[in-house]
């Protein structure tokens, strides 16, 4: 069984990511999601509950690494991807770097919201011991 590296939970306002989506739009979606992100959340009846999950997903994420949001971790270095199943992280940049150095194999994500509140939890899982 491979070892658990790192845990992280997050919880986002939906209404808050609305707010800052309607104040600044596409600057705030550059700086923050992949191109891949924007396109799934932009194709949703409510964008924002979606944006709201993946952003509490990379906070998680951030929180399961051990760095938080740093210069060597940014945003769009934590990607949530999906395609026909459960969603999963992609981790690229500075997240893919300190995944590997702390000797991360795969990560397991679970995403889910009510009306008002978005919530991420992301486990890390290192190789296998021998």
């Amino acid at each position: 069984m491979p070892d658990i590296i790192g845990l992280g939970l997050d919880s986002t306002d939906i209404h808050r990511v609305e707010a800052v989506l309607e104040r600044w739009g596409e600057r705030f979606m550059q700086r923050v999601f992949t191109e891949g992100e924007i396109a799934y959340c932009t194709r949703r009846a409510r964008p924002a509950i979606h944006f709201a999950g993946r952003f509490a997903a990379k906070e998680a994420a951030m929180k399961a690494l051990g760095t938080g949001h740093t210069q060597e971790v940014l945003w769009r270095d934590v990607e949530v991807v999906r395609h026909g199943g459960p969603p999963h992280l992609r981790f690229h940049g500075g997240a893919a770097r300190h995944f590997e150095a702390i000797g991360g194999a795969t990560s397991l994500l679970t995403i889910t919201h009510s009306e008002t509140v978005a919530l991420a939890q992301v486990l890390l899982l290192g190789r296998k011991a021998d």
